[in-house]
């Protein structure tokens, strides 16, 4: 019996990835019962780092990780985007890492887990529920390898649109502009049909504006006639001045910068 639990144990710390959050829920979908768990806490093998979320005692572990537990374990359509995936993608390297956040996105009245949320990570985590695309919206996700395991997170296309969901609160007017100033390759396809099924008037208005003031060559293949882009002036920067084309204030020195 004795020897039948080590090997047991041996099992859960070999095929554990290092790095990474295991739920309860999954430790015991996988033959590892909640006596057993228990027992391996009060044994100093695993960690637990809130309810119902354990790591390897002595592990390095960051909110990746967690998310990894989030998407895998559980099952939740929660994805790294805006500003942190462009900045994962190598789109927005220059930004400090003195006020660095981790922008997370989920569905609308999608809930992040408490265990996530309660654990301090060390850094700010901005957890963003919105409507933004349509529920079960797998446009523009992509996954990204990090130690031994892998997360979803925005592609280019996708993650400029998030971002600019938080212009001008969380992420500057400015900031926004110099960070598209990177998106010279966009494919003009997936860029299409995220604008199509975008349901924020204010973030496709301001996308198009960016890329018309940056050039781009892939602006060029969008048909824009088939976004809608609703009705009336929209306020993205107050005491700003109107763009007439896109109908939306943007800062007064903006106008008179050429990229």
């Amino acid at each position: 019996m004795g020897y039948t639990k080590s090997t047991k144990l041996n099992r859960l710390i070999t095929e554990w990835p290092r790095g990474c959050v295991l739920t309860a829920q999954h430790l015991k979908s996988i033959g590892f019962s909640g006596h057993l768990i228990v027992k391996y806490r009060q044994g100093n093998w695993i960690r637990q780092i809130g309810r119902g979320a354990y790591i390897l005692q002595g592990d390095v572990v960051d909110w990746s990780g967690g998310l990894y537990a989030i998407q895998t374990q559980q099952k939740l359509n929660i994805h790294v985007g805006g500003r942190t995936a462009l900045e994962m993608l190598g789109y927005a390297h220059y930004i400090s890492d003195k006020h660095r956040k981790i922008f997370l996105y989920g569905e609308k009245m999608q809930k992040i887990p408490a265990w996530f949320i309660d654990h301090d990570w060390q850094i700010d985590i901005q957890y963003c529920s919105t409507n933004l695309f349509p529920n079960d919206c797998k446009i523009g996700l992509t996954k990204r390898k990090e130690r031994e395991y892998s997360i979803q997170i925005s592609s280019a296309e996708r993650a400029a649109m998030e971002m600019l969901y938080y212009v001008p609160n969380k992420v500057g007017f400015d900031e926004a502009m110099l960070i598209m100033e990177n998106l010279t390759s966009l494919r003009p396809r997936v860029v299409q049909v995220l604008l199509e099924v975008c349901n924020f008037v204010k973030v496709k208005r301001l996308f198009m504006y960016m890329a018309r003031k940056h050039a781009y060559s892939w602006v060029t293949k969008i048909d824009f006639s088939k976004v809608d882009l609703g009705k009336g002036k929209r306020v993205i920067v107050p005491n700003g001045i109107l763009d007439k084309e896109f109908q939306i204030t943007v800062p007064k020195m903006e106008e008179e910068v050429t990229y």
